[in-house]
């Protein structure tokens, strides 16, 4: 599901309102030197609108943290970078499809935060933080690890434990599979099992081994790394929406 352009453009206009800034006239017969400025809105209703655009920020920009400059925050005002966060985050949600169409690159886009939940919340801190590679083999950590959970076992993991689980043989005691479908005993059956188990073996073999075990690599390009968890993303849809059969 796409975000709700109008609603959070609401939401950010809103925010905008509460901190808009001024400087406070100075008591009578006083001179006050200070670079600080006030917000115009309640202090309690700031801090309840920030709990909702900071979540609109980490889907539009999800790198804001980082990426917008905070030198002045403290000195200045407490949501100086929140405000011109949200006002980067609004012209993007107005102009994006504009910009996109006019540089002549109008493509769907592929968002980090429509993701499988598995593959996403288990990257986005590091995402956030630029560790694109390090935020990609975590997913992969928690997409094994929920499947885990899924068929109750710890002996398993990660290509051993998706053969098991996507093998076409019966359940064995200890060993139940993870059915993408009926089993018909038709083609369609065996295809999509089989593939399910090499697609998964690619994650982990073409993906996550390397990315945790070769050390010095150069970090991920952001396009790549988003590439690599979306094919994470796909693995834990399979699993998740799977019917577990046990003997």
């Amino acid at each position: 599901m796409g975000i709700d352009i109008t609603w959070a453009r609401d939401e950010l206009a809103q925010f905008l309102k509460l901190t808009e800034l001024y400087r406070p006239a100075d008591p009578p017969g006083v001179m006050t030197v200070s670079s600080h400025l006030s917000n115009r809105g309640p202090r309690a209703e700031i801090v309840a609108s920030a709990h909702v655009v900071e979540q609109i920020l980490d889907r539009v920009l999800p790198r804001w943290r980082t990426e917008v400059p905070d030198d002045r925050n403290r000195t200045v005002n407490r949501w100086y970078q929140h405000r011109e966060a949200a006002q980067r985050a609004d012209a993007a949600l107005q102009r994006d499809a504009e910009v996109r169409v006019r540089l002549g690159d109008d493509a769907p886009q592929l968002s980090a935060g429509s993701m499988h939940p598995w593959a996403w919340d288990g990257a986005k801190a590091l995402w956030r933080s630029g560790h694109f590679r390090e935020a990609v083999t975590a997913a992969a950590r928690k997409v094994n690890a929920e499947t885990q959970n899924k068929v109750g076992r710890r002996d398993l993991s990660e290509t051993k434990l998706f053969q098991s689980v996507f093998s076409q043989t019966a359940p064995k005691a200890g060993e139940p599979r993870l059915r993408l479908m009926v089993d018909d005993g038709g083609d369609t059956f065996r295809s999509v099992h089989r593939g399910a188990m090499a697609f998964a073996e690619g994650c982990y073999a073409g993906i996550r081994n390397p990315n945790s075990h070769e050390d010095g690599l150069p970090e991920l390009p952001e396009h790549e790394a988003l590439e690599q968890l979306a094919a994470f993303s796909v693995l834990a849809r399979w699993v998740e929406s799977a019917t577990l059969e046990t003997a």
